[in-house]
């Protein structure tokens, strides 16, 4: 397992879902593209919970680019099966910044991972340092 398992004691889940049944793959586990979806999902709720929804960051001139993805699987999330995401920023850098999830079904980690996000202008500049609000939306570094 990853190193970032330890960095959500006492993070809240952004996200739960019960996957579905087309979402299930021959072995009877979620096929592993879903976890990436979800993983959207739970980022995107973290950030409406922390007061900076998606569709605001284009008014404020800036999004971001996935530039780097990384799972590592424990135990395959089944039909039917109740399941947290947690998301936790790991790092804040210049013009990127790194959040590590994982997903939990009654209590145990099932997968972890990590998401590298570079900040870009909207406006066609290519990256551009972070935006003093999404620093702010993005919290304290965990781990």
């Amino acid at each position: 397992m990853m190193r970032i398992m330890t960095a959500f004691d006492g993070v809240a889940p952004c996200f739960s879902f019960t996957p579905r049944f087309y979402e299930i793959d021959g072995q009877g586990v979620m096929f592993n593209m879903w976890y990436l979806a979800y993983a959207d999902e739970a980022v995107d709720a973290f950030f409406v919970e922390r007061g900076l929804p998606y569709k605001d960051w284009q008014g404020m001139g800036f999004d971001v680019h996935v530039v780097h993805v990384e799972l590592d699987f424990a135990a395959g999330v089944k039909n039917r099966d109740l399941t947290e995401v947690l998301v936790s920023p790991s790092r804040i850098g210049g013009k990127s910044f790194t959040l590590d999830f994982a997903f939990r079904r009654d209590g145990d980690v099932t997968c972890t991972g990590r998401i590298v996000y570079a900040t870009v202008s909207t406006e066609g500049h290519g990256t551009i340092a972070l935006p003093a609000r999404l620093v702010e939306a993005l919290g304290e570094v965990r781990g």
